[in-house]
């Protein structure tokens, strides 16, 4: 029976990288976590043993770390663009026909410290260097280049949420099987993964949008969004959110969103002479429910891949 090989990609996972910026006193810092995977005219490589058309995957890792050098990072978008655009146009004879590089942002604040003063009084004052890890909350970017077009997919994961009322579930389907008791006022908690793709396709005569502020602006959307729907369902709750983003970005065509349920049980108090009056819940962290989907514009096919 013949064999044929089928979609394929290779490139360089999760290369670290932090750069720092150092032209004055108070020093700016990137530290991203990027991820290269190229298609292309690759056979040869895994059915005859030939590298004549492999880039090799520690070259990836290189240019990552000399384009950080060279260019700079101002935004994780635009330094996946440039990753991107590098791999398809700058390889040798064209083989690489598709990058995708991945990248993850982990955001720092600055320390905020007491100082003194001549006078002998401390005052607060921002340390040009130093650094705290902002929450949980990772920025990611995804960025497709095929030679013609480019895709630009921005995203967040680990944003945790918590409505503690406002949230109802009630008239739901029920079976043999069907044990939940429905809910009227309800703590609302999720783990927000968000993705969502801009119209930008990388014309020459098509300014980029402002990648940072387009990223704090759907965020900020995100959690009003979150914050302003009274729920009956999480599925309401998502809709609501990615319409939000929408209604409010025009440079964003799609989003999808993965919230899973980060459920919060009422804890039996009465064996302790004690009522418990919807103020102390056991927090599970699984099993949980989970909820997806994708908002977009109406006559935009939505492209972003479920994973």
């Amino acid at each position: 029976m013949a064999h044929v090989l089928g979609q394929n990609q290779y490139g360089k996972a999760e290369n670290r990288i932090v750069r720092v910026r150092r032209d004055s006193a108070r020093h700016e810092i990137k530290d991203l976590n990027v991820s290269v995977s190229l298609s292309g005219a690759f056979e040869d490589v895994h059915l005859t043993g030939s590298n004549a058309n492999c880039l090799p995957t520690d070259t990836a890792k290189n240019t990552v770390y000399a384009f950080a050098k060279k260019y700079g990072i101002d935004s994780a978008e635009a330094f996946g663009i440039l990753l991107a655009r590098h791999f398809v146009d700058a390889t040798e004879r064209g083989v690489v026909h598709r990058a995708r590089i991945r990248i993850e942002e982990y955001a720092w604040d600055r320390i905020i410290h007491r100082a003194g003063t001549a006078s002998g009084s401390t005052g607060s004052e921002e340390a040009g260097h130093s650094f705290v890890r902002r929450g949980q909350e990772v920025r990611t970017a995804e960025i497709g280049y095929d030679g013609d077009h480019l895709q630009v997919i921005s995203g967040l994961k680990d944003l945790i949420v918590l409505n503690s009322t406002d949230s109802e579930f009630w008239g739901y389907l029920k079976d043999g099987y069907t044990t939940l008791q429905e809910a009227y006022d309800r703590i609302l908690a999720t783990q927000v993964t968000a993705r969502w793709r801009y119209g930008h396709t990388g014309r020459a005569d098509e300014a980029a949008p402002p990648w940072d502020r387009c990223y704090a602006q759907v965020k900020r959307h995100l959690l009003e969004g979150f914050a302003d729907t009274y729920s009956y369902s999480l599925q309401q709750t998502l809709h609501a959110m990615g319409s939000r983003v929408l209604d409010h970005s025009p440079e964003v065509d799609e989003i999808r969103l993965e919230l899973p349920n980060k459920h919060h049980f009422l804890v039996d108090l009465e064996p302790f002479g004690l009522k418990n009056d919807n103020e102390v819940y056991y927090a599970a962290d699984r099993m949980y429910g989970l909820i997806e989907g994708t908002v977009h514009r109406e006559g935009v096919v939505p492209v972003i891949p479920v994973v």
